[in-house]
């Protein structure tokens, strides 16, 4: 008389199951979800203050650049099974290496770029991603030589800036000619961190409003377009493509 109610119960568990732990992972909440803005579609991830942890990753253990989201396994050791999302993390030259200022684990391994120059990094003014003891910030490049950290934790630079003090980048016009399918990453007022990517080609002005109107957040950076790229285990949602550059990894804490 139990055999159907415990096949029930099976079969309800198996299909409320987090995807990536059928895949050996942890049971991780998943922080990614699509929505439209503007009548694109995005997806947005939220990484929060007290439930995540964000770390920079870009070369593997042979100081080799990974390249790619399969490689981070071997990487990231314990952090494997907790992964929530990731996402490539900033512009890199050809051989996959940074072209701004790069912090891993404390350690600084490319310093501030402060050169002129053509592409969307030198479309001042750019800025820094990173985070410390106090928590995660974004701020202009300028203000980060100003009032730089002692010890970042990690820290990526690229550009443009998208929000700057909750104003849109000044060289955006409200919808321009330039579509591209984008990532970004901003921080609101309590502290937490939103990333996201376009799920279609938009253009730099729509994409800063989605962190400004949207995710409420005062200060948000471009992370690249073209290459860009999400994988969401617990969403079952990995993209491939060309070799990325730097990888910002999310991990849910335990």
């Amino acid at each position: 008389m139990l055999l159907v109610p415990v096949l029930l119960a099976m079969i309800s568990a198996c299909h409320g199951q987090n995807p990536a732990a059928r895949n050996g992972q942890a049971a991780v909440t998943r922080a990614c979800e699509s929505i439209r803005f503007e009548g694109s579609p995005f997806t947005i991830c939220h990484a929060e203050r007290g439930r995540h942890r964000i770390r920079l990753v870009d070369r593997n253990a042979d100081g080799v650049p990974m390249r790619d989201f399969p490689a981070l396994e071997s990487r990231l050791g314990s952090d494997w099974p907790r992964i929530a999302f990731a996402m490539n993390a900033g512009m890199f030259d050809r051989s996959g290496a940074p072209i701004g200022l790069y912090v891993e684990e404390g350690e600084e391994t490319k310093p501030l770029n402060r050169r002129e120059g053509p592409g969307n990094f030198h479309l001042l003014p750019n800025g820094v991603f990173w985070g410390d003891a106090k928590g995660w910030h974004v701020t202009e490049t300028e203000d980060f030589v100003r009032d730089r950290p002692d010890f970042p934790g990690f820290a990526t630079q690229s550009g443009p800036m998208l929000v700057i003090d909750g104003k849109l980048h000044p060289e955006f016009a409200d919808n321009g000619v330039s579509q591209l399918v984008r990532n970004g990453v901003g921080v609101d007022k309590h502290g937490d961190a939103w990333f996201a990517i376009s799920d279609a080609p938009v253009s730099f002005g729509r994409f800063a409003r989605l962190f400004r109107d949207r995710l409420h957040c005062d200060n948000a950076l471009f992370l690249d377009g073209a290459v860009s790229r999400l994988w969401d285990p617990p969403g079952g949602r990995r993209q491939v493509g060309v070799p990325i550059g730097p990888i910002v990894v999310v991990t849910q804490k335990e």
